[in-house]
């Protein structure tokens, strides 16, 4: 995936920005629960089976990019696992996202950073932590090293 289908910003957005207030807007208008999980389930599986119908090397444009579809479709892995681990950061015994998801997130965030996250942290703290879902641990700032110095990174 290119390095530049992400903007990467230093600061998390402040709402301020028409399209940040929108998805505010729409997230609170799903009111129940149940509603959000009807979408997502609804859109994740139409774009499951449209992942399977389509060839991996053609070209889409998005966000003034052109990549491939499997690129365009590592990219959703990414943000879909942070939504779900965003969904369910308050629930616990809920199912977390599945192992290849995880750790497919992982090595993406590590590209876009430009450093591997220690092996001893499990993907999905390093993916909480490299977004700043999450503040480390004393242990874990010393394991990061210089790379603490580059987190948290705002996808966008």
């Amino acid at each position: 995936m290119t390095r530049t289908y992400w903007n990467v910003a230093d600061t998390p957005p402040t709402g301020d920005d028409p399209l940040d207030a929108l998805t505010v807007r729409l997230a609170a208008a799903y009111e129940e629960p149940w509603l959000l999980k009807f979408h997502l389930d609804d859109v994740g599986s139409a774009a499951g089976r449209a992942a399977e119908l389509i060839y991996p090397s053609l070209r889409v444009s998005t966000k003034d990019e052109v990549l491939t579809v499997a690129d365009y479709l590592s990219a959703y892995v990414l943000e879909w696992t942070l939504h779900h681990l965003d969904l369910i950061a308050h629930l616990p015994g809920v199912a977390e996202p599945p192992a290849d998801g995880l750790a497919r997130s992982r090595e993406m965030l590590e590209t876009i950073v430009g450093a591997a996250f220690p092996k001893l942290l499990p993907d999905k703290d390093a993916l909480l932590i490299g977004t700043g879902r999450r503040t480390p641990t004393d242990t874990e700032k010393a394991q990061l090293g210089d790379l603490a110095a580059k987190l948290p990174v705002v996808l966008g």
